[in-house]
């Protein structure tokens, strides 16, 4: 369809530019005797022929050309077409203004070819500038008088885009989170993410192949059984190869919040002034507190680190180091809590068995 539409094109092209040129071009080879000079339908039928004749040659390159520019236009996000056509525009308009007193100059150089590049100057500059700084604008556009009252302010934060990264599709949790009603607003999925995400339930390695497969699942879940809004962002940008860095600058360009459980990304999102969600945090945060003195029913399933040790779990993946617990692998049974330890990589319980606290 596109081949036959440019072809189209170039008849419409060839028999316009015959009308106007084949006749003068034919005074200047001193044909006049030929009557195509005075017949402008068979000028306008030869132009034609001789531009379908070219359009043999052409059609391929200008179809792959017209392919191109269809692909980066739908790979463009909105705001940048957007911002960088009214920069465009006004460029123009600009230009437009400046030619009047340059046309009123008597100069053939003035008067024809200043206004010609104002144009292709100033438009270029529009569109350069609204590109560049789509950003500032679009804050700029979008920045509002703060609303009075605190629920105002809370609506508005909940009903902020949250932009899914990889790692925190694949890790699965954020399907229970949205179940429960914790994250409000809407999910939004980048498409360089899917792909991401394709790449790796498409390698060969097993592990990364079974983990790629679960995040899509995932992603099923959350679009077909939840009662939750979720769209598909198609942009990409392609001046910038790192997804994680793609992942901030969308959520600068839409105001977003990325949800993630990369700590790594997580710390990039504060340093440039980015909103983010971490579902660690959110993990540590709704654990059980459990103080010194304390006493629990635990089941000792391993030996630990140092001599006569004893290692358990509670059910949100807590360690707990039971002192003396060797002897009471495999069973349940209950321990007194003696210290808490926060570290880096999440909490730990020191206990001991209650049955000795007793015998001494």
């Amino acid at each position: 369809m596109l081949r036959r539409i440019i072809q189209a094109c170039f008849l419409i092209i060839g028999g316009t530019l015959g009308i106007f040129l084949i006749p003068d071009l034919l005074l200047m080879l001193n044909l006049e005797d030929i009557p195509l000079i005075n017949n402008p339908y068979s000028s306008a039928v030869l132009g034609a022929l001789i531009f379908y004749l070219i359009t043999f040659w052409a059609v391929d390159y200008v179809t792959g050309f017209v392919r191109w520019a269809e692909e980066s236009l739908i790979k463009a996000p909105i705001t940048d077409l957007i911002f960088g056509s009214v920069g465009l525009i006004l460029g123009l308009f600009i230009a437009f203004l400046m030619a009047f007193p340059l046309n009123a100059i008597q100069v053939p150089v003035v008067n024809t070819v200043a206004p010609t590049l104002l144009t292709l100057l100033l438009g270029y500059l529009g569109f350069q500038v609204g590109f560049k700084k789509r950003d500032e604008l679009l804050h700029l556009f979008s920045t509002r008088k703060k609303k009075s009252g605190e629920e105002e302010v809370e609506k508005e934060a909940a009903g902020a885009l949250k932009i899914l990264d990889t790692s925190v599709i694949i890790d699965g949790r954020i399907a229970d989170i949205c179940q429960t009603g914790f994250l409000q607003g809407t999910i939004v999925i980048p498409q360089f993410v899917l792909e991401e995400l394709q790449h790796i339930a498409d390698s060969s390695d097993v592990l990364k192949r079974n983990r790629g497969r679960r995040g899509l699942d995932i992603l099923n879940r959350i679009q077909k059984e939840l009662a939750i809004k979720v769209e598909i962002y198609e942009g990409d940008f392609e001046e910038i190869q790192e997804v994680d860095s793609k992942l901030v600058k969308l959520a600068k360009i839409t105001g977003g919040v990325v949800v993630t459980n990369d700590f790594n990304l997580n710390k990039v999102c504060e340093l440039q002034n980015v909103a983010v969600l971490n579902i660690n945090d959110l993990a540590n945060a709704v654990k059980p507190v459990v103080l010194p003195g304390e006493e629990l029913n635990i089941q000792v399933i391993k030996d630990g680190k140092e001599h006569n040790q004893g290692v358990a779990y509670l059910d949100d993946g807590t360690m707990i180091v039971v002192e003396e617990g060797r002897d009471y692998i495999g069973k349940r049974i209950d321990v007194l809590v003696t210290s808490v330890l926060q570290t880096s990589a999440g909490r730990m319980i020191f206990a001991k068995p209650k049955l000795l606290e007793k015998a001494l």
